[in-house]
């Protein structure tokens, strides 16, 4: 192990695409669709907010395309606020990003994958527990091998992930299936949703692109030039919209919107009427791959955050040490993998692990994505040096970003304050601004 060794360009395009499909398409696109029709209640309104949620999410994109381009680091967005805010915000939301929002993430989604491994192969009476534990460590060793292997491997399950939803697009539409009984939905805005209930829509959709972000940590070592960020971040949620869009039309046009709406799992159905019970069976099985898929992708770029903290910090210097062979920083993989295991048994002992995730991840999330978004008028400002891109129409992009952003970091505290989850959030920001000081005043002592 050599230190000071730093990332290389190792990378391939198609391996950073399919890292960054595989953390955006997750368990979400399986529950999302039949929430966003029940609460539009109209095939017109449901598809213009999936779309109006692509166009957002892509809006972000462009944005961290420009700030990726001109400041390529492994520290992704932890590196952009560092420049932007300086070391005590970054190191805050590098905290946040170890302690619980990508280790959050990595054990929300280990639950996931828990709950549908269950299904089809069950473990002892804790099996969902198991199953989440065991994944953990697994992929875990996976990612200490190096960037080739887990790259390798990520390409593999999103292929996989994407026949699982292609199966529903081929089910929804009648091909190669038997004839699905023929459903009639209302006219396309026939109905008026209130404004409200449109936002909720919204917040939801966006959850289901969220992710993206991350490829910002992939910037240092993706092959190519600096353009090559932009194509593969564009290119990635081109995929994915075109993706959310089909498998939207085919529930639609498979069960109708009245039975997407009222359904727990709507996809089940759906291959249940195409290809009988072999169909439903299948679901749990792509379920548990769609997870896999972005825990694996959520663990190669959440260990890049550390490393950039272990470079800017001394008290966490181990954690900056990058095997060059490897093209992987080894010590934040153990250490984000411990704290991962760690949540996983915080989760146990709540009635909801998935739920308690989300309820002290979201709200940390989407305030630092936000700032994240500010960074970019805030580096324009400060060190305008030469752009390989620039977001188009600016500013009227990063603020429509930025105003996505804070409108889902206040509804996710109103919704981790009717959880009486919020408090839990707080007590993690306190405890890194105790780590902050402490740091802080053991630079000051070596000096």
């Amino acid at each position: 192990m050599t230190k000071g060794v730093v990332p290389q360009q190792l990378l391939s395009p198609t391996g950073a695409i399919a890292i960054i499909v595989g953390i955006v398409i997750g368990a979400g696109i399986f529950k999302t669709p039949s929430m966003v029709a029940g609460i539009t209640g109209d095939v017109g309104w449901a598809l213009t907010i999936w779309i109006a949620g692509s166009l957002i999410s892509i809006m972000g994109a462009l944005c961290y395309a420009e700030l990726a381009t001109a400041f390529p680091h492994a520290g992704g967005d932890y590196h952009f606020l560092t420049r932007a805010y300086g070391k005590n915000v970054s190191f805050l939301y590098g905290w946040a990003k170890a302690m619980v929002i990508n280790t959050g993430s990595i054990a929300l989604l280990a639950f996931v994958f828990g709950d549908y491994m269950t299904k089809v192969l069950p473990i002892g009476a804790n099996s969902t527990i198991y199953w989440a534990a065991l994944i953990v460590v697994v992929l875990t060793l996976i990612n200490l091998i190096g960037i080739h292997t887990s790259a390798g491997i990520q390409s593999f399950l999103t292929i996989l992930e994407v026949c699982g939803l292609l199966a529903i697009i081929v089910a929804g539409f009648g091909i190669f299936t038997a004839p699905l009984p023929i459903v009639e939905n209302p006219p396309l805005f026939s109905s008026n949703p209130q404004l409200g209930m449109l936002g909720l829509g919204m917040v939801f959709v966006l959850l289901t692109f969220g992710g993206w972000n991350e490829s910002a940590y992939i910037s240092a070592e993706l092959k190519g030039t600096s353009k090559t960020v932009v194509t593969v971040i564009v290119a990635s949620l081109a995929v994915i919209t075109v993706i959310y869009l089909l498998v939207n039309l085919a529930l639609i046009n498979g069960l109708g919107l009245k039975v997407l709406a009222s359904s727990k799992a709507a996809p089940a159905e759906l291959l249940g009427l195409a290809f009988g019970p072999l169909g439903e069976n299948l679901l749990a099985l792509f379920v548990a791959i769609a997870a896999l898929t972005s825990i694996n992708a959520t663990m190669i770029v959440g260990a890049r955050a550390n490393y950039a903290m272990g470079e800017d910090w001394q008290g966490l210097r181990k954690m900056s040490r990058w095997e060059s062979s490897r093209g992987s920083p080894s010590i934040a993989h153990l250490v984000q993998g411990l704290i991962s295991l760690a949540l996983v048994g915080f989760g146990a002992l709540q009635s909801d692990g998935f739920e308690a995730m989300v309820e002290f991840t979201a709200p940390v999330f989407w305030i630092f994505l936000f700032l994240v978004g500010l960074s970019l008028f805030i580096l324009r400002f400060k060190d305008p040096s030469v752009r390989p891109f620039k977001v188009p129409l600016y500013p009227i992009t990063p603020l429509i970003f930025c105003a996505s952003c804070g409108y889902l970091a206040y509804s996710s505290i109103m919704y981790a304050h009717s959880k009486g989850a919020v408090a839990i959030s707080a007590y993690v920001m306190m405890a890194g601004l105790v780590a902050l000081m402490y740091l802080r005043l053991k630079k000051s002592t070596n000096n």
